[in-house]
């Protein structure tokens, strides 16, 4: 017993509290009955599917209420749940969940458990993985793992301290989840108003003639260009000219990335791809290299104060873009993305990018090229924007509000982070804390935890002995794995599609040697077997060949 353990606690491995005994199910054996099925993707949304036997395309694991389930597979390991009451179906689950039934410890106490620090480390650390699929937990390795046990009365008062911090803690979240909503319209609205002349009406009164300020309450007007209806209600001030972007930038796409045609003597530059350009940022985490002709280097390297649109693709890309402000050295731009370098050096690029972002958009929208959820501009397109140009000092003060008005939601939004971390941080420590007999108060008169182990003994005694008959039908007898084995252990599985731990558990030999033994089978001319990644489940799973 761990020294550390606070007074009446005991520890007890995983598989010894276990009682649950796998019995699975092929749904597509009752097509017409309807499941509740507890699966992987479903988590995140916090209930069950509700599926007939038709529309569910695997074995899967009959559960009880209060049936703990661990996810067994990355990136998803951290995933627990509790199955709920019984509506009147029948419970399955997912065969990526580890699932553990205990009838003498409480099943709150260990869900709350196996989300704590210490579990999800030990967890993580004893992954392991075939070739390219995602990585998992291994059930034979976690019946190893200890859990603490608290005396029963204290489980119960440890579930209720944890039910009420931790319900706190979740509506300090949903809270704080309003808050990138509220910034991103907080934003949206410094733009229009930056855009529409607003942000600075009272700024042109105090720096207008004497005998135009009676004007100001009228002074605003529309496009009357032809094709602008798609602006809709959008005014602005007479005061400020009108013209198409093509008559105020020279506008240049970039250059076409073909490795075929690249010459080594070409200079290696690195350059900007469309992921890199995002609307009102630059994303310059991953930036990838390309050859440019010498010819060709000086009129496509980009300049400070350059604006840059993306040509589409997606909705959510058509036509974003911002300014480069020279963050690396002779930098370029592929071809999907077009410079705007303004032929007035006077003019604030940033107020034509915002611009672009927010007013360019319907208008790229509704005068694009599209396809379903696709849409794309070209050069002539982006060159007929009909835009608005403030005077040179009004640019500048739209500039210097609106820098002032995103530094302030900036810092919102670092306060909003960091009030996020320390909610999830709370969160943990409220579970290191439980587990170390920290939250509630200890009761002397507790019956202690060894009293619990001893009823779990005596349960498990009590059950009668698994037939060594049917593990070994299950598995054919080898004293070594090979490849024909491993073969016809694949041709004897009573289903065409099957996990590697379902593979595995009708085979003796380790882990390692059977993970070695796919991957030849796989790389074989005519492979046995072939690797998919199956969506439901969100795993990787096999297929007998010709399936």
């Amino acid at each position: 017993m761990n020294s550390q353990l606070p007074s009446g606690w005991a520890e007890i491995s995983f598989g010894a509290i276990n009682e649950f005994e796998s019995q699975t199910i092929n749904p597509e054996n009752f097509p017409e009955e309807t499941f509740e099925l507890w699966s992987v993707p479903s988590f995140l949304s916090g209930k069950p599917e509700i599926a007939t036997g038709s529309n569910i395309g695997s074995t899967k694991q009959l559960v009880r209420p209060n049936d703990v389930l661990i996810c067994k597979i990355n990136p998803r390991i951290n995933r627990v749940w509790q199955v709920g009451k019984n509506s009147g179906l029948r419970q399955i689950a997912s065969s990526e969940w580890i699932v553990l039934r205990s009838s003498k410890i409480a099943s709150d106490y260990l869900r709350y458990f196996f989300s704590s620090p210490s579990f999800r480390e030990q967890i993580c650390n004893g992954v392991s993985g075939v070739g390219g699929s995602l990585t998992r937990a291994q059930p034979k390795r976690v019946a190893t793992f200890l859990v603490p046990v608290a005396p029963l009365n204290e489980q119960k008062r440890i579930v209720y301290k944890l039910n009420a911090l931790l319900t706190r803690a979740r509506a300090c979240q949903e809270r704080l989840a309003c808050i990138p909503g509220i910034l991103k319209r907080f934003r949206q609205a410094v733009l229009a108003a930056a855009t529409s002349g607003q942000l600075t009406q009272e700024w042109r009164a105090r720096n207008k003639a004497s005998d135009l300020r009676e004007q100001i309450n009228v002074e605003f007007t529309r496009f009357n260009f032809a094709g602008a209806d798609c602006f809709g209600d959008y005014q602005f001030p007479a005061s400020w000219s009108v013209a198409r972007l093509g008559d105020i930038a020279e506008i240049v796409g970039g250059i076409t990335k073909d490795s075929k045609k690249q010459d080594p003597a070409d200079e290696d530059l690195p350059y900007l791809r469309v992921a890199n350009v995002q609307r009102g940022f630059l994303d310059l985490s991953h930036i990838k290299s390309i050859r440019v002709p010498k010819r060709r280097v000086e009129e496509l390297l980009l300049k400070k104060g350059d604006i840059l649109f993306t040509e589409g693709g997606d909705i959510d890309k058509l036509g974003r873009g911002w300014v480069w402000n020279g963050e690396i050295e002779r930098c370029t731009f592929q071809n999907h993305i077009f410079r705007v370098r303004l032929h007035n050096k006077s003019f604030e690029p940033k107020f034509f990018s915002w611009y672009g972002n927010l007013r360019g958009y319907n208008y790229f929208l509704s005068s694009g090229k599209q396809t379903t959820n696709l849409a794309s501009i070209n050069k002539t397109l982006l060159s007929a924007l009909p835009i608005v140009i403030p005077p040179l000092e009004e640019q500048k003060e739209i500039t210097r509000r609106c820098e002032v008005l995103f530094a302030y939601a900036d810092r919102l939004e670092a306060r909003y982070q960091n009030a996020c971390a320390q909610v999830e941080r709370l969160k943990t420590l409220l579970l290191a804390k439980a587990f170390r007999g920290e939250l509630v108060p200890q009761d002397p008169n507790d019956q202690p935890a060894s009293s619990l182990l001893e009823q779990i003994n005596a349960v498990r005694s009590a059950q009668p002995a698994k037939a060594k008959r049917a593990i070994t039908s299950r598995k054919p007898a080898m004293t070594k794995m090979t490849k024909e084995s491993v073969k016809e252990a694949i041709r004897q599985l009573p289903n065409d599609k099957f996990s590697f731990d379902e593979l595995r558990e009708n085979l003796t030999g380790d882990y390692d040697s059977l993970k070695d033994i796919l991957f030849t089978l796989l790389s074989e001319a005519k492979p046995i077997l072939t690797q998919v990644f199956d969506q439901e489940e969100q795993a990787i799973c096999f297929f007998r060949a010709g399936k």
